[in-house]
């Protein structure tokens, strides 16, 4: 009996796990690097693992000469004097914000006690420091996340701060909408009602109402694994998609609400191939054709595309976004991963693998 019921489990776990060990019907399998079957990233031009840039989604080369000179200096003016030149109501000086308050956390948690003193300096140098507030505000949401779990005393408590910051930083820059956008992680966080996340909401869109940074906080808020459910998170996603205008990214904004939903385990076959995923990614596939080539969100959304038409075997098409955000890889998926960098390059081998199965060379790739 006892190995009628071992062979009934191995049964069930062949199962489970088969979609992802087996690949019918393009006999793709993973190897070792240096394999001579690995893919070569030099062939397509594609940056290699150990070099891949996991501090943004791709190329800001002002923030990064000016968190190279801070960090090495630990001088904050440098900061101070680059959020000050960048537009509030914008993207860039969101994610600006967060490279920020991200480089400060990290340098705290590898040095404890002594890392990250140019921000303290900062706020307390220059009180009256719009960019300054913002920062800190964003800085304590990560370190909540970062060195506690969620619901802990020390959770909440940060997270606190974190609010009382944010208030601070609404009123040293009045219709900036970046504080009340750090309120929506604390709000998630805090596990605010939904009248108080409302009204944080409508602080966030009266300010910015097509902010693609702000939709995709809110949506955290909103999905089942928060304080909303499935069909919430859709509805919010799919209505922004609805209402917004032509060449904004807000229409990717539903296969971002399918990512927050993807169960666990997968027990349906085709499911990357189903009805829901293939709306959305063709939503998304829209959205990044119709959208700027400047736009600051565009490789936020090229990113999740990447996962999304690898898993659903979309070899060309995976491509042809890689092609495109390769080297940054700062962003949805990769971030969720306690590897980004080597999370990244299977899905990247994948595809270059998948790619070269169906015919695929580096002449016939579009860019």
């Amino acid at each position: 009996m006892e190995i009628l019921w071992f062979l009934f489990a191995m049964g069930l776990l062949a199962m489970i796990i088969g979609p992802y060990v087996m690949r019918h019907r393009s006999g793709i399998r993973q190897v070792a690097p240096g394999s001579p079957d690995a893919a070569d990233p030099d062939t397509y031009g594609f940056v290699r693992q150990e070099e891949l840039d996991i501090r943004l989604p791709g190329p800001d080369q002002d923030l990064l000469d000016v968190l190279d000179v801070v960090q090495h200096t630990q001088d904050w003016r440098a900061a101070a004097q680059l959020l000050a030149g960048t537009p509030k109501e914008g993207e860039v000086r969101w994610q600006r914000v967060q490279a920020f308050a991200g480089a400060a956390s990290l340098e705290l948690q590898q040095k404890p006690g002594a890392g990250g003193a140019w921000l303290r300096d900062w706020r307390s140098e220059s009180s009256k420091d719009a960019g300054a507030a913002q920062v800190h505000a964003e800085f304590l949401v990560q370190q909540a996340w970062r060195s506690s779990s969620a619901g802990t005393d020390d959770f909440r408590i940060i997270l606190e701060e974190a609010r009382t910051v944010c208030g601070e930083a609404a009123l040293l820059s009045p219709g900036d909408p970046i504080p009340y956008i750090v309120e929506l992680a604390v709000a998630r966080g805090l596990g605010y009602s939904n009248e108080q996340f409302d009204q944080v909401w409508a602080k966030v869109i009266d300010r910015a109402p097509e902010h693609m940074g702000a939709h995709l906080a809110a949506l955290h808020y909103l999905c089942e694994k928060w304080h909303g459910s499935r069909e919430e998170a859709d509805h919010f996603a799919t209505t922004a998609a609805a209402r917004a205008p032509h060449g904004s990214l807000l229409a990717a904004l539903p296969l971002f609400a399918v990512y927050e939903h993807i169960p666990d385990v997968i027990l349906v076959q085709g499911f990357y191939q189903s009805a829901v995923v293939t709306k959305a990614m063709e939503g998304a596939l829209f959205a990044v054709h119709s959208a700027r080539a400047d736009d600051p969100m565009l490789a936020h959304v090229r990113h999740l595309l990447i996962l999304f038409l690898v898993r659903s075997e979309r070899w060309a098409e995976a491509m042809n976004q890689l092609v495109r955000v390769d080297g940054h890889i700062g962003a949805l998926p990769w971030t969720h991963s306690g590897d980004p960098a080597a999370t990244y390059t299977v899905h990247r081998n994948l595809a270059v693998a998948g790619y070269e199965a169906n015919g695929g060379t580096p002449a016939t790739l579009l860019r």
